[in-house]
């Protein structure tokens, strides 16, 4: 049975006399992972998305003295099909990639904070890179994705020791009037979700909360809500790290501005697409943490950091609101 599969083809002539426009086209089709048929000839699997890419450039190239013209086909037939998949094999730049991953576990013992933080979001941002233009993933893109995965979890390691495996059960509805008052105990040296949690507590939940830093989750008190660590009343459960926990067991996810701070948390606790604003916060908290000579000094100057990030958040959404309305 012949292949369904259909490719968009761009069939260009650059301007010889315009090296820099030569090499800005060669570099953007090339990040946006076209194979190359023959000198001139760039092919990309067919998509509504990939055809205006390429008619955009098409258009560029014209403008730029240059000739372009756009095509579309399908396979011939599935050996011909075969041989353009092969095209797009990414494998070589996975393998590049882990290595990348390696080079980097041996520098990890002389980074701060800040400069750890940095590191795995470089990595991140080169995998995504590649997994953005592998359209035709496999065994290599899964490998390199573990590897990943357990490179974040070493410098998870570092940053916050002891970090939550995430558990599988419901997350109950609680009432906030029954949650005051308390004492709430969490892992000591707090990194982005456990300060976030201790502002929600003292500023969302309970206003008179009192807080104990553990060396050890072991050491937690009987009497204390225990949170983000295994086994505590509030930690991570299935996606959601402890501070989206947090807002759906009380109830606050009909806070916009909640949820986007929640956004913030996850990307830069688990990973995943990051507000604008996730990077310059997590610069300021590995900033204030190698500043700050304890948690309550910690909690205190970053509570600052997201009341801020709070009025912005909800004065943003009244912006949107009225704008709809």
């Amino acid at each position: 049975m012949d292949s369904k599969l259909s490719w968009t083809i761009l069939v260009l002539t650059l301007p010889t006399e315009n090296a820099t426009a030569r090499m800005r086209f060669w570099r953007a089709l090339k990040a946006k992972g076209c194979a190359v048929l023959r000198d001139g000839v760039y092919l990309l699997p067919y998509t509504e998305a990939h055809e205006e890419a390429l008619r955009e450039f098409a258009g560029a190239i014209t403008e730029s003295g240059g000739t372009a013209h756009l095509l579309r086909a399908p396979s011939l037939n599935p050996s011909q099909e075969q041989e353009f998949r092969a095209l797009f094999d990414r494998a070589d730049d996975y393998a590049a990639f882990t290595r990348s991953l390696a080079d980097a576990r041996k520098t990890l013992a002389g980074l701060n904070a800040t400069e750890l933080a940095r590191l795995l979001r470089r990595l991140r941002k080169e995998f995504d890179a590649i997994r953005a233009i592998d359209y035709f993933p496999c065994d290599s893109a899964t490998r390199a994705e573990a590897e990943l995965q357990d490179f974040t979890a070493l410098i998870d390691t570092v940053l916050s020791p002891g970090e939550p495996h995430a558990a599988e059960r419901a997350i109950r509805p609680l009432a906030i009037d029954e949650y005051q008052g308390r004492t709430w105990a969490t892992r000591r040296r707090m990194w982005i979700d456990r300060v976030a949690s201790a502002w929600l507590i003292r500023r969302f939940i309970d206003v008179r909360a009192n807080f104990v830093w553990l060396a050890s989750p072991s050491d937690c008190p009987l009497d204390a809500l225990g949170f983000d660590f295994d086994g505590a009343a509030f930690t991570h459960v299935g996606e959601r790290v402890t501070f989206e926990v947090l807002l759906a067991s009380f109830g606050l996810e009909s806070d916009p501005a909640l949820m986007r701070l929640g956004e913030i948390v996850h990307a830069l606790d688990i990973g995943g697409a990051a507000a604008p604003e996730a990077a310059g916060f997590e610069a300021v908290m590995a900033g204030t943490r190698q500043r700050v000579d304890s948690d309550d000094q910690l909690l205190e100057q970053m509570s600052a950091v997201l009341d801020a990030l709070y009025s912005h958040f909800s004065s943003s959404a009244k912006g949107e609101t009225g704008a709809v309305s």
